[in-house]
């Protein structure tokens, strides 16, 4: 449920839309400064790693220290976001973060930071940000109406781009006066706003009638749920990919304001700044180009850009045209990771909405932290410039996933569809009761054969992305027209989540199958308990809780 919008602020359209809601206004203005937070402490922890050690690898690593966590516990957090309330989670997260950042702050003024503390360091400050990420990112949800969540999502962007666009500039500037220490106690003090937005957000969830699932589960169903919807494969994937390729420029900034340019701790700021910069001009026209181009063609032309603006960097050594090459490149980077980010969004129901923001998560950062060990190494043995350059190289080989992993064109979400009233029982049932399966009969004439089974396979996913295993589906030899349906769910208590995880486009498709069936007689359905006897009571004499539980 989410808050009216204030009509006396923000009334313009677009892409500030979101912003006429009090929450998420207050929550966005909070993370904007947050975010400036974390960007000067990078800037702290990369330069300090430059004087504390000339080895490539260990400056990328401070990067894949970040990045790290977020692809070792991406889904343990996509599924605590679903199972508890998402701004606690987002709390609990913060403190994390906040207590990484205090130490770091804390050893550097004691003098006694290492190239391997720093990283341990930067890995708990990454852990903290790891857990928040999924439900932060699903939380936006719940603060503004369906209609404006691409706009918010892209807000999102924004709020970290605009600090990245002087975020990176200060934090050049607070290093070279006043040092790394000062840099990693300016992120942890900026941690507070954002903690106080969200202790003043009164965030209503509406309870489920049926238990939460255990941790373990809520994964399985996680990565069910992913692996059987191909829009979000598709979206993870190329994720990924563009991740490994494209982390290099951002992996090794300190190293080209150090090597290429000539420059210092202010010079890597003013690079950062300028992609930041980009980075904003790209986030204000993600609504114009969503609506002149289809996903494919946009995420196309912005890893050709992406490329060209790669390999103008490795071959200048002049700031300025360094800081032109990176404001384009900034733009379209940003263009890519929201549109991958609103598809993924876009794709999910809200009961696995955490979890699929966590997978995409896991993609972005695992493809950003391999990929800057991988840079690193190269670097080391062939230097910034011919490192810079192969990854322009294969950023312009990119385009070609379209041909095999398309983007999905979805325009909105899928809403979650009206709760179905549980079905009659006669025989006593416990939640842990199964394996249950289920059976339909569908009588079907043979001139639509064909069709009808063209669109159980669709009904094939949604049932095992929503719970089910081993579908199947079945003509009869004797009856050619009667076609039967049949699948399994693990206890009674899945199959009821089965039930209740629809959405309306899924409906819709269930509706038309249901289409297809003639006669008089409605579709069959049949619910049979596989183990009848052992699975309503573990033993004999334990009391049966079959009333009490339903």
């Amino acid at each position: 449920m989410t808050e009216p919008p204030d009509p006396q602020t923000f009334s313009v359209d677009g892409v500030a839309a979101p912003l006429r809601y009090p929450t998420f206004r207050r929550i966005w203005l909070a993370s904007l400064l947050s975010n400036l937070g974390i960007l000067i402490q990078g800037v702290g922890a990369a330069w300090a790693m430059t004087e504390m050690t000339s080895s490539a690898d260990k400056v990328a690593l401070v990067q894949t220290a970040l990045l790290l966590p977020v692809m070792l516990i991406a889904v343990p957090a996509g599924a605590i976001a679903d199972m508890y309330d998402r701004r606690t989670v987002t709390l609990v997260a913060l403190s994390i973060a906040l207590c990484g950042a205090t130490a770091l702050t804390a050893l550097d003024w004691s003098e006694v930071t290492t190239p391997d503390l720093l990283l341990v360091l930067c890995f708990v400050v990454g852990g903290g940000m790891a857990l928040m990420g999924p439900a932060w990112s699903s939380s936006v949800s719940e603060q503004v109406p369906p209609k404006t969540l691409p706009a918010a999502i892209a807000l999102n962007g924004i709020s970290y781009n605009i600090a990245r666009s002087f975020g990176p500039a200060v934090g050049g500037i607070v290093v070279a006066t006043a040092g790394a220490g000062a840099a990693f106690a300016i992120n942890a003090f900026l941690y507070l706003p954002l903690i106080v937005a969200l202790f003043l957000w009164k965030r209503v969830a509406e309870p489920s009638r049926l238990p939460r699932e255990h941790l373990s589960r809520a994964i399985v169903s996680g990565v069910r749920y992913i692996a059987n919807s191909p829009s979000i494969k598709i979206v993870v994937a190329r994720t990924m990919i563009t991740g490994v390729v494209g982390s290099a420029l951002q992996a090794l900034m300190p190293l080209v304001a150090r090597d290429l340019l000539h420059g210092g701790a202010q010079t890597y700021g003013i690079m950062l700044g300028a992609f930041g910069l980009g980075a904003v001009v790209g986030a204000l026209n993600i609504g114009e180009m969503r609506r002149r181009m289809s996903g494919e063609a946009a995420v196309r032309a912005c890893t050709l850009s992406m490329s060209g603006a790669i390999a103008a960097v490795a071959l200048s050594h002049n700031s300025v045209l360094t800081a032109a090459a990176l404001v384009l490149a900034g733009a379209v980077w940003t263009i890519v990771w929201t549109l991958f980010n609103i598809g993924v969004q876009l794709s999910a129901p809200r009961w696995v909405a955490g979890r699929s923001v966590a997978a995409w998560q896991a993609a972005f950062s695992g493809g950003l932290a391999v990929g800057s060990w991988g840079w690193g190494r190269l670097t080391d043995a062939v230097g910034v410039d011919i490192t810079l350059l192969v990854s322009a190289g294969l950023m312009l080989l990119l385009p070609l996933l379209g041909r095999w992993l398309r983007m999905p064109a979805i325009t909105e979400r899928g809403e979650d569809a009206e709760m179905l009233a549980d079905p009659k029982v006669r025989l006593p049932l416990t939640y842990r009761s199964g394996p249950l399966v289920v059976e339909l009969e569908y009588r079907v004439a043979s001139e639509n054969a064909r069709a009808f089974h063209n669109v159980m396979q669709d009904v094939q996913l949604y049932r095992k992305r929503n719970g089910a295993y081993g579908w199947s589906i079945a003509r009869d030899i004797a009856d050619p027209e009667l076609w039967t349906e049949r699948y399994h769910c693990p206890t009674w208590l899945d199959y009821l989540r089965q039930r209740n995880r629809w959405t309306q486009s899924e409906r819709a498709l269930d509706e038309k199958a249901m289409a297809f069936h003639i006669g008089p007689e409605p579709v069959r359905i049949r619910r049979m308990l596989e183990r009848p006897f052992g699975s309503v009571r573990w033993k004999d004499d334990v009391p049966n809780r079959a009333a009490s539980e339903l």
